[in-house]
């Protein structure tokens, strides 16, 4: 396949449809990406050999021009000296040299053409590469996600992670139960050292009491002594 038919394949094709009917679309977006820069590679050197022709066509121009030009003044040269025998041949070979140069000269607008053309599909090439790069940063970010993704909806869906939140759930249940009789047992705890300090009070208070009578017994029998 020639280089232009295969550029043009590429710029009409769409990229949409393809990737759709892909089995895999990071594989063939990273191939369509390889095989527009392959064609880029040949359209440069393409463009270069097509731009060195035109300049060779362009210098073959300005010298058929200028043979024209050179037989016109040799064909009235020799005009001037009477040979017409040599006047008929200069004319000839200025008729030669403009046919050449008529030539060249449509040649030249055919290489115009193509350049102009190459230039053209090679712009719209771009574009497509820009935007198959750009998909290909999309496919490689979604594909990346679907693949977590699916990990962890196989995870969730995985008997044995099932399993394992069972025995935590148990697990959990048995830790509750155990924190549940160290807590009643804080609680008959509690109970036993309000118990403690309502006897503790309950002897102090006594205790006042008890100091309170021996004073007043005390006060009371010097009294009773006097009076005898």
């Amino acid at each position: 396949m020639g280089i232009f038919s295969r550029m043009t394949d590429i710029i009409n094709a769409n990229l949409n449809a393809m990737l759709d009917k892909a089995e895999d679309p990071e594989k063939m977006v990273r191939l369509i990406i390889q095989e527009m820069e392959d064609t880029l590679v040949e359209v440069r050197s393409t463009s270069v050999r097509t731009l060195a022709r035109k300049k060779e066509l362009q210098r073959h121009i300005t010298h058929q021009h200028g043979e024209t030009a050179e037989w016109q003044r040799k064909a009235e040269l020799a005009l001037s000296k009477d040979r017409e025998d040599l006047a008929r041949a200069a004319l000839a070979a200025k008729t030669r040299a403009a046919e050449a140069a008529t030539d060249y000269d449509k040649e030249l607008k055919h290489v115009e053409e193509e350049i102009v053309k190459l230039d053209d599909d090679t712009g719209k090439l771009k574009a497509k590469l820009t935007d198959a790069k750009q998909r290909q940063k999309a496919i490689v970010l979604r594909a990346a996600s679907a693949d977590s993704r699916l990990k962890v909806k196989r995870q969730i869906n995985d008997g044995r992670m099932e399993n394992a939140m069972l025995k935590f759930e148990q697990y959990e249940s048995k830790i509750d139960g155990i924190e549940a009789q160290l807590e009643s047992y804080e609680l008959g705890q509690t109970r036993t050292l309000k118990e403690q300090f309502a006897d503790l009070e309950r002897t102090e208070k006594l205790d006042a009491e008890l100091e309170q009578l021996k004073a007043r017994v005390g006060k009371a029998a010097p009294a009773a002594g006097d009076k005898k």
